[in-house]
C-alpha cells in the first residue's frame, strides 16, 4: 500500500471517528437536557377571564342602554374562545386622564381589581382635549390655537405617563388595551382643520406613550366612528362641500350648542342623538368589533401553561 493511499485510509477515519463521537456527545446532552427541563409546556384556553375597564364616559356605555363595549365584548370573547367572562367597569362620564387616576388611587376596590385582572381596556383622553379645545376652538388664529395645543398636549402625556404607571403598579403583566379619541362633530365641520389635527395629536400621544407600558396596544376608532356611514372619500368631499355652503367655513361655539342640543338626529349613524357627542348602540358595536380584532390578535391573556 502506497504512503498517499495509506494518509487518505487514516485521515477518512479519524473523520469518521470524529463524526461518530460527535453524535453521542450530542445524543447525550439532549437526554439530559430533556429530562432536567421535563416535557413542554402545553398552552390551554383558560377556564376565566377577568376584563376590567376603566376610564371616562367611553367606558362608562354613555348613549347606550345596553351598557356600551364593556357589556358587548365579554359575549364576543365568550364565544370565541369557550370559556367564562367576568367585567368589571370603573368608567366615569367626563372624567380627565387625572381624574381617573385619583379614583385608582382612593379606592382600594379598583386597586384590587387591577391586580386580579387578566386583561385591561380604557378609554382616555378626550375630555381632557375638550378642556383645551373649549377655550381655543373659535379663535382665528392656528399660532395660538397650536401653541396651547401643544402645551396643553405635553401636560396630558405626563398625566398619562402617571396613569400607566400605576395600572402598571397593580399588575405587571394583564396586557393594555387603549381605545382612541374620535371627532364627534366631523360630520358637521369636516373641513375644521383644527378639531382634526388636535385629535390626531392626541392619539399620537396616547399611542407613542402606552408603547412604554407593555404589554399595551392602540385600538384606532378615530376615523372609523367621526366618518360613521361616510367611508368613502367621495361621500366625504361632499360632507365637506355641504358643510362650506351652511357654515361658510367656519365654526362658531352657537353652531356647535345647537348641534349638541338637537335631539333625534344626528348626520352620523353611529352617533347617539342623546347628546350628539357619545356613541349609540350601533357606535359601540363598530367600536367593540375593532377592540375584539386586536384582542384575538393579542389573545395571550386567554391562554395558560400547564
Amino acid at each position: 500500500m502506497g504512503k498517499a493511499k495509506r494518509n487518505v485510509i487514516i485521515t477518512s477515519l479519524v473523520i469518521i471517528c470524529l463524526l461518530v463521537g460527535g453524535w453521542f456527545v450530542w445524543r447525550s446532552y439532549y437526554h439530559q437536557h430533556q429530562s432536567s427541563s421535563g416535557p413542554r409546556a402545553t398552552r390551554v384556553v383558560k377556564k376565566k377571564v377577568h376584563l376590567v375597564a376603566i376610564g371616562d364616559s367611553m367606558t362608562y356605555g354613555q348613549g347606550d342602554k345596553n351598557g356600551g363595549y364593556v357589556g358587548i365584548i365579554k359575549p364576543r370573547l365568550q364565544k370565541k374562545f369557550h370559556n367564562q367572562v367576568t367585567t368589571v367597569n370603573y368608567g366615569v362620564s367626563g372624567d380627565r386622564s387625572d381624574q381617573i387616576l385619583d379614583r385608582i388611587n382612593q379606592q382600594a376596590t379598583i386597586r384590587k381589581q387591577l391586580h386580579q385582572a387578566d386583561v385591561i381596556v380604557m378609554t382616555v383622553g378626550g375630555n381632557d382635549l375638550m378642556q383645551s379645545l373649549q377655550k381655543n376652538l373659535t379663535t382665528n388664529s392656528t399660532k395660538l390655537l397650536n401653541r396651547d395645543i401643544n402645551k396643553a398636549g405635553n401636560t396630558y402625556q405626563k398625566k398619562l405617563q402617571r396613569l400607566f404607571s400605576t395600572v402598571r403598579k397593580q399588575n405587571k403583566t394583564a396586557p393594555i388595551f387603549v381605545m382612541s379619541i374620535y371627532n364627534p362633530v366631523y360630520t358637521y365641520f369636516p373641513q375644521v382643520d383644527s378639531i382634526n389635527n388636535s385629535i390626531s395629536k392626541w392619539n399620537r400621544i396616547t399611542k407613542s406613550t402606552l408603547q412604554g407600558y407593555g404589554p399595551a396596544y392602540f385600538v384606532d376608532i378615530n376615523h372609523l366612528m367621526s366618518y360613521g356611514q361616510y367611508k368613502t372619500k367621495r361621500q366625504r368631499q361632499q360632507l365637506i362641500k355641504s358643510s362650506e355652503q351652511a357654515n361658510s367655513g367656519q365654526t362658531s361655539q352657537k353652531q356647535l350648542v345647537s348641534i349638541m342640543n338637537e335631539r333625534d338626529k344626528n348626520l352620523n349613524q353611529y352617533i347617539s342623538t342623546d347628546d350628539n357627542f357619545h356613541p349609540n348602540h350601533l357606535g359601540y358595536r363598530q367600536m367593540t368589533q375593532r377592540l375584539f380584532k386586536a384582542m384575538v390578535k393579542h389573545d395571550g391573556f386567554e391562554y395558560q401553561e400547564r
